[in-house]
Order: structure tokens, then sequence, then C-alpha cells
């Protein structure tokens, strides 16, 4: 058996979670100066959960990682676009 990682050129593999790490970086660490460990944990904890549950991910048609885990809907175009019509009428309503 030979581990997939092993093989010369295997980008892909890693390419998912380098991603996620940018975007913890970028969109949480960076941005904020925690004190202690603590205060990381609980921060990095916080945005991790806000990843999973409130924010749209374009490779997911606009949906959430739990929307489409949860198979909401199907990743098509008209998934993304029902997405946008139910936001645009919260804006509007709030």
């Amino acid at each position: 058996m030979k581990i997939s990682m092993d093989g010369k050129g295997r980008w892909m593999d890693n390419v998912f979670i380098e991603r996620l790490w940018r975007s913890l970086k970028y969109e949480c660490v960076y941005l904020h100066a925690f004190e202690n460990g603590t205060e990381a944990r609980n921060g990095i904890g916080a945005w991790i959960k806000f990843y999973g549950t409130q924010r749209p991910h374009s490779s997911l048609a606009g949906l959430t990682p739990d929307e489409a885990y949860a198979g909401a809907a199907p990743f098509s175009t008209d998934a993304k676009k029902q997405k946008r019509k139910k936001q645009q009428q919260q804006k509007l309503a709030a």
C-alpha cells in the first residue's frame, strides 16, 4: 500500500486543509491579539463554529458546510440562486 502524499507532486492531498488554515489565520488569528491560550482557544473555537455554521462557501454553491452536509440543497446554480434570494429577503425584512 502506498500513501498518496508520498508521491511527488501530490499537492491536491493537502490543499483543502491549507485553505482552512489560511482562512483561520486571515479571518481570526491575525485580527485578534489573544492575550493567552485560553483566549486563543475560545476565539478560534468560535471562528471554527462560525466557519461551519454561518459562513457561506463558494465551492458549496453559497451554502455553509453544515447545510451542505445535511443535504439542504444540491450543489448547483439553482441552489446558489435560492440561497441569495433568501439572504436578500432577510436583509429587506431587517
